[in-house]
């Protein structure tokens, strides 16, 4: 995949943004801290991190929804303090929270957001059925929404960000809950957009698969803050060498096992890099395969238990892990511990 990166200046460009949560009351929380990166115009650009690492937070910014603390931001050239309005004009979003009408039918939903945007009526109408098409939505059309599944008003939630053939759409975490058929199809769908129409898409996601499989550039999130940005195929170049991951069992000598079997893998023939996470050690070996035969074998010369081994080249998964200490997961929340007592990260 070629990076997107161009020498026209970004369409949005974010500089030391904060976001706190709070008002400097006790339980004050900074949610977004001393963020900056930039996107740039035409670009396939993902936001790519954990629950409540503050990617929410920083696209509702951006996209007008919330106002910042402090830093600055600016979409098109537009200051989202001053220009506002502006900026919604040209934009799509679509969130993590459904905001369809139950009480319209799917296609009443998808042409009563393009007459918001004053689109022509023969154009709202082919752009509609397309919708309806790619997002599996033709058979339950002029059904009201209300009698929708989960996932299939969370389609039409999607079809309502694309309506007006934004210049710019903003979709967070947009196939969260969908099944794997139909987050293929909105897969397909995205590249054709951005390849056919030149759209820039600024996609939040916590799916290492698809911040890959679809994403120019990225900058990972945690805790608030960047942590890594490239393209996925320098933030896995980067890693270097094969991955071999070590889970252990969880019992109750599970960290004085995880110290074992650090030390144990430190000494073996081909490691260049061994670090631990939350469920055990993630090595780097440049011969990974015989490597691990080593490994193997020392550690149950040391009766450590092991609950999975696993060998892969560089992922973004190894990526994220590199960069935080610990492996990403779709439901991880932030710990308490990290931000005072009570404190949750929204």
């Amino acid at each position: 995949m070629i990076e997107a990166r161009s020498s026209n200046g970004p369409i949005i460009d974010v500089r030391n943004l904060v976001k706190v949560y709070g008002g400097g009351r006790k339980e004050e929380v900074r949610a977004v801290d001393d963020v900056s990166f930039s996107v740039e115009e035409g670009e396939f650009f993902g936001f790519l991190g954990p629950n409540a690492a503050g990617k929410s937070t920083t696209i509702k910014v951006i996209t007008t929804l919330l106002a910042k603390t402090s830093g600055k931001v600016t979409v098109a050239g537009h200051d989202v303090d001053r220009k506002g309005a502006a900026i919604r004009r040209l934009i799509g979003y679509t969130g993590q929270s459904v905001g369809v009408d139950g009480d319209l039918t799917g296609r009443e939903n998808l042409g009563f957001i393009g007459r918001l945007y004053h689109m022509p009526g023969e154009l709202l109408h082919d752009r509609v059925e397309e919708l309806l098409s790619v997002l599996q939505l033709t058979d339950s059309a002029d059904r009201r929404a209300n009698t929708y599944s989960g996932g299939m008003r969370r389609r039409l939630d999607l079809g309502a960000g694309l309506v007006n053939h934004p210049q710019l759409l903003f979709l967070d975490e947009p196939t969260t809950g969908l099944d794997p058929q139909t987050r293929n199809a909105v897969w397909e769908y995205l590249r054709k957009l951005h390849k056919d129409e030149g759209t820039t898409i600024f996609l939040t996601t916590q799916y290492m698969e698809e911040a890959d499989r679809l994403c120019q550039h990225l900058a990972i999130i945690d805790y608030g803050k960047i942590v890594a940005e490239g393209s996925p195929e320098k933030l896995k170049a980067a890693i270097g060498a094969d991955v071999v991951t070590i889970r252990l069992v969880r019992d109750d000598r599970f960290d004085e096992n995880q110290k074992r079997a650090l030390s144990v893998i430190e000494r073996a023939q081909g490691v260049t890099r061994a670090t631990t996470f939350d469920e055990g050690v993630s090595v780097q070996a440049d011969n990974a395969g015989a490597t691990l035969l080593e490994i193997m074998r020392l550690l149950d010369a040391e009766k450590i238990p092991l609950n999975q081994v696993a060998l892969s080249h560089p992922t973004l998964d190894e990526v994220f892990l590199e960069h935080t200490g610990r492996a990403m997961r779709a439901e991880e929340v932030k710990p308490v511990s990290r931000m005072g007592p009570g404190m949750r990260r929204r």
